[in-house]
């Protein structure tokens, strides 16, 4: 068994209070959950989705696949557990970035992770039985990983940052992208609890799915998708200026594909009374940057 403890991650994560000067703001208590704080490059849900994988993996598994666009942050995460484990690491890259890398895949590289870029078309495959035997064929004795680390270990780790909030709260909210994070979470929530999920692609019903593949019929969920602002990675320039103005005034930092999309969507329903008075809520950050470096960085 690898012990991910060498890793030194930060864990319970911070439990912080948030009191922006936002409208409707005073009519409920807020707080933040802090995975971003869990470690400086495996941070977040990517730490807790990992951890049980990478614990448990077999003796015979001679290197790990997985899947990602050129800012994953679960391909950076990825990447660096398996460079610090001496494990190879075979990145299957959505677009061909070769000699455009961005700042994620430069990391990759340094980290001597194996990338092959493919199309949209294969990509597209990469749930497909027949396309995942091809892979099994061409890196024999690999474990191949979901993309954004969804497989079903991961609910294990997700679900334990339920059991680290030691306030009472009714509500956490969360980004949903492939869905293993909320429902990790929904896994976690006692009866009364209840989780929002922000949709931060364009996927009505399709995530809605996603997360019910996980579950046991829970109905204390919902995710709203109001808030994809134009699709999944879209940063039109009204979230830009909020990111920008939030990690000037706030204690911490966002970024525009998932965090951002969030506190963004928390803001907007603040405002909209979309939260019963004195509801007691908890938001999930969820970690990763990846989505707001600039190149060179």
């Amino acid at each position: 068994m690898i012990i991910l403890s060498a890793f030194q991650p930060q864990l319970p994560s911070p439990l912080i209070p948030f009191t922006p000067p936002w409208e409707g703001a005073s009519n409920v208590t807020m707080m933040v959950k802090r995975d971003d704080a869990i470690h400086p490059v495996v941070s977040g849900n990517k730490w807790r989705k990992l951890k049980y994988t990478i614990e448990n993996l077999p003796p015979t598994v001679e290197s790990i696949v997985s899947f990602g666009g050129g800012f994953s942050n679960h391909l950076h995460a990825l990447g660096f557990v398996c460079h610090t484990l001496g494990l190879p690491f075979h990145a299957i890259v959505r677009g061909n970035y070769e000699g455009n890398e961005s700042p994620m895949l430069n990391d990759l590289l340094h980290w001597h992770a194996n990338l092959h870029y493919v199309n949209k078309d294969t990509y597209q495959k990469r749930h497909e039985k027949r396309y995942l035997a091809q892979l099994n064929a061409q890196f024999p004795n690999c474990l191949i990983v979901p993309e954004g680390g969804s497989q079903s270990d991961a609910l294990f780790g997700l679900s334990e940052l339920i059991d680290e909030i030691d306030h009472p709260f009714d509500t956490i909210i969360a980004p949903v992208a492939s869905g293993a994070t909320l429902a990790g979470i929904v896994k976690g929530l006692a009866p009364t609890q209840h989780a929002l999920g922000i949709g931060v692609l364009k996927g009505e019903g399709y995530l809605e799915s996603l997360v019910s593949q996980f579950l046991d019929h829970e109905m204390n969920w919902r995710i709203t998708h109001d808030f994809h602002c134009g699709g999944y990675a879209k940063q039109p320039r009204y979230l830009k200026t909020f990111c920008a103005q939030f990690n000037t005034s706030m204690p911490f930092a966002i970024e525009p594909v998932y965090s951002g999309k969030v506190f963004y969507a928390l803001q907007q329903l603040l405002r909209e009374g979309a939260f019963r008075k004195g509801e007691r809520i908890v938001i999930l950050h969820t970690g990763g940057l990846q989505g707001a470096r600039p190149k060179g960085n």
